[in-house]
């Protein structure tokens, strides 16, 4: 198993003692974020002494403490103010440099991952990468002109799946746990039809590493047996979960998770935090896509679901490393190529089958059932993949448009909880693979609708604010996006690059 844990980076839930959990349950900083991207001023076990001592002290103030003790983080892009003048597209340009960091330093009192090149972050309290968010803004890198920094964002997720086995959920010690949707194949390939396919090659070593951690366990698990993100279904095929290697509540969500967890017995505390790590590791972070009860985040069912989307992602992955093989066609590839395309084979039979009615649900898969009650925008994502036959194609499409299209773009999902990854919202993300994915199936129409309408929205939200979000509210475009366990952020790295990829495919709808 890869190691979860750098020995020689800043761990804030565990290296400082009780002063963490003091300061995350005291609700200094209103963001659990916060506290863990903060950096100490001196050793860590030095500052566990020193509250040890100084909490005892009359008129103690834990916030002065925390501020004497460590460097507050400030959000990305802050300073940044936009230029009024700016159309839309000349603002997102023109945020690139903001958002960009330059390789990092090694620092052992940072909670941050040191990257080795450059690479775009989020924005706001996103002050570091994060997995799937890139594949999105690199999309929009690429109508840019940069493949430089695709290529240096590419050179560090192989780096972090050589140094730490996978890649993380963002290049931060209390992400180890965790990935995220995996994308790396997607950038890859994106970044070889954006050059050629010799400069993929360089990544194939990678490739198939980050897909041997999503399989660990796979090789020695009966039909229904499962091990970390692994099932062997009933008929022997293998998919994939999402998972995480900890059971105890997020770092960086740290109050929230405990608040719900004590309203748990103790014995399902554990269950709960494991289920909400898997859940931020799906990258819905929140959604009723995962509970059993909509309305109680308790309920939490990541972990037993096989996502429609996640073995899609797993598919193409498949795809890349047989078509990389049998391009470089040295030794032995030719029959690793086989072997990668018939696993493909097998996981496009069983996503097929998680088709009915004329939409993809995921599937609990301890009895197969479809999850037909929770229609999420996920159903695109064999569309986008090219996995769906045309006919199944069409009737997907044809279910989006009449069920999901808003006058802002795509909704997420139909069931509005409150959870920022549910109606009324519409992601970025999805957008593109709704829109793309429909787009490959024949409704070229359908796909130039929902590209305006999202345009739309985010150029008139740009025009009243002067930001680019990370969500929009699709159902009704005259509000905020809401809903979550932090304020909606502005930057904002996908949905920038979502914007730019559009923008280039539905040629008149966007000044430069």
């Amino acid at each position: 198993m890869p190691s979860t844990h750098l020995v020689f980076a800043y761990d804030p839930a565990h290296d400082i003692g009780s002063l963490f959990s003091d300061v995350q349950l005291a609700g200094i900083f209103p963001d659990s974020k916060e506290f863990v991207d903060a950096r100490p001023r001196s050793a860590p076990a030095a500052i566990e002494a020193r509250y040890d001592s100084a909490r005892r002290t009359p008129g103690f103030v834990l916030r002065a403490f925390v501020e004497q003790n460590f460097v507050l983080p400030q959000p990305a892009g802050d300073g940044y103010h936009t230029v009024a003048s700016q159309s839309m597209v000349q603002h997102i340009k023109a945020l690139w440099p903001v958002l960009t960091r330059s390789a990092d330093s090694a620092d052992i009192r940072s909670s941050l991952i040191p990257l080795p090149s450059p690479y775009i972050v989020p924005g706001g309290r996103f002050r570091e990468v994060y997995y799937w968010d890139s594949y999105f803004t690199m999309q929009g890198l690429v109508r840019s002109g940069r493949t430089d920094l695709v290529k240096s964002m590419l050179d560090n997720f192989a780096h972090l799946i050589t140094t730490v086995g996978h890649i993380p959920n963002g290049n931060r010690t209390y992400y180890l746990s965790r990935s995220q949707p995996p994308y790396f194949a997607a950038m890859v390939s994106l970044y070889a039809t954006a050059t050629d396919t010799s400069q993929a090659l360089p990544y194939l070593d990678a490739l198939e590493r980050e897909y041997a951690f999503w399989m660990d366990g796979a090789d020695r698990l009966k039909p229904g047996e499962f091990y970390r993100r692994v099932v062997r279904m009933p008929d022997g095929v293998i998919l994939n979960r999402y998972w995480d290697d900890l059971a105890e509540p997020r770092p960086e969500s740290y109050r929230p998770d405990v608040e719900i967890g004590q309203t748990l017995p103790e014995s399902l505390r554990a269950n709960f935090y494991r289920e909400a790590r898997a859940t931020a590791e799906s990258g819905w972070d929140f959604s009723s896509r995962w509970m059993r009860d909509p309305k109680d985040l308790r309920t939490l069912e990541t972990t037993q679901l096989i996502p429609v989307d996640l073995n899609s992602l797993l598919y193409h992955a498949e795809r890349t490393i047989a078509a990389l093989r049998a391009f470089r066609h040295a030794g032995g590839d030719a029959e690793v190529a086989r072997r990668f395309n018939q696993k493909a084979d097998q996981r496009r039979q069983a996503i097929l089958s998680m088709y009915e009615n004329g939409f993809f649900y995921d599937r609990r898969w301890r009895t197969g059932e479809a999850v037909r009650d929770r229609l999420t925008l996920a159903a695109a994502a064999p569309l986008y993949f090219g996995i769906a036959t045309p006919d199944q194609g069409r009737h997907v499409a044809l279910r989006l448009e009449q069920e999901f299209l808003g006058p802002g773009g795509f909704v997420t999902t139909k069931i509005p909880t409150g959870q920022q990854w549910d109606a009324p919202n519409g992601w970025p993300p999805l957008e593109w693979l709704a829109i793309e994915g429909v787009r490959r199936y024949g409704r070229a129409d359908l796909a130039d609708k929902a590209a305006s309408r999202w345009l739309a929205l985010l150029d008139r939200t740009y025009r009243a604010t002067g930001r680019m979000m990370e969500k929009y509210d699709v159902v009704n475009t005259n509000k905020k996006a809401g809903g979550g366990e932090y304020p909606t952020q502005d930057g904002f790295g996908w949905t920038n690059g979502v914007a730019l990829a559009l923008c280039a495919k539905t040629a008149g709808t966007c000044k430069n």
